[in-house]
């Protein structure tokens, strides 16, 4: 029963991996890094609302993940797993506080059309606060915290042998790129548009692409006895 249980739990999780990264692509807004993107937001609302309703979504899936993945670890690694449970907590906490970023970029930018050109540089200004705001919160503070939380995660799958090895390894690789590239940008030396940046951020990508395929076709190497 156990066996069975962690099986259709391996195959959440792959399913789950998958939704979150391609939610991911769906929530960014492109336009929102270029120089001018002050002027081309009035005519972008229904864009943006999209892509705050694709990062509310993989905010619900990274709990779930969270959520299940705490299932499998909590019996074989309780004090880590709490830990991971944390950190994966706080960095879904700033991406729901992130969705609320985009609504109001519109709704000032809609409001500095009819305004005077003194107050349409005052609009234009807090516009782009809440922009670097925003890069803060899903940049900074949210993938801060997830990538502690992964480091964590990936060494209790090493430990614990319940995915390969080299893929473990893989990610913990990863989550340490990861949040080598968060603390550049939050020193200011690098954007998020930059190739470094991108860089840095890519084995996590395709590693939560593989583990998500390697869960969904072979499951967790070790079950839990019933």
């Amino acid at each position: 029963m156990a066996i069975k249980a962690n099986r259709r739990t391996a195959i959440h999780l792959g399913l789950l991996l998958i939704c979150s990264f391609v939610f991911g692509i769906f929530s960014s807004v492109p336009v929102l890094e270029r120089p001018d993107y002050f002027e081309q937001l009035p005519d972008l609302e229904k864009q943006v609302l999209i892509a705050a309703f694709f990062q509310a979504a993989m905010a619900v899936a990274y709990v779930a993940i969270t959520v299940l993945f705490y299932s499998i670890l909590k019996p074989h690694s309780e004090r880590l797993v709490t830990g991971f449970v944390a950190f994966k907590m706080i960095g879904a906490g700033f991406l729901f506080l992130g969705i609320g970023f985009l609504p109001l970029l519109v709704e000032i930018s809609q409001s500095a059309a009819s305004a005077t050109h003194v107050n349409e540089v005052i609009f234009e200004r807090n516009v782009e606060w809440l922009r670097q705001g925003r890069d803060f919160v899903n940049h900074i503070g949210m993938i801060l915290p997830w990538s502690i939380g992964s480091l964590i995660l990936y060494y209790c799958l090493f430990i614990n042998g319940w995915v390969p090895r080299w893929l473990a390894v893989w990610g913990i690789i990863g989550s340490a790129c990861t949040l080598a590239a968060t603390l550049i940008l939050l020193a200011n030396k690098i954007t998020v548009t930059s190739p470094a940046y991108l860089l840095l951020n890519a084995p996590t990508a395709f590693c939560e692409l593989v583990l998500a395929l390697f869960l969904m076709i072979r499951g967790f190497h070790v079950y839990e006895k019933s």
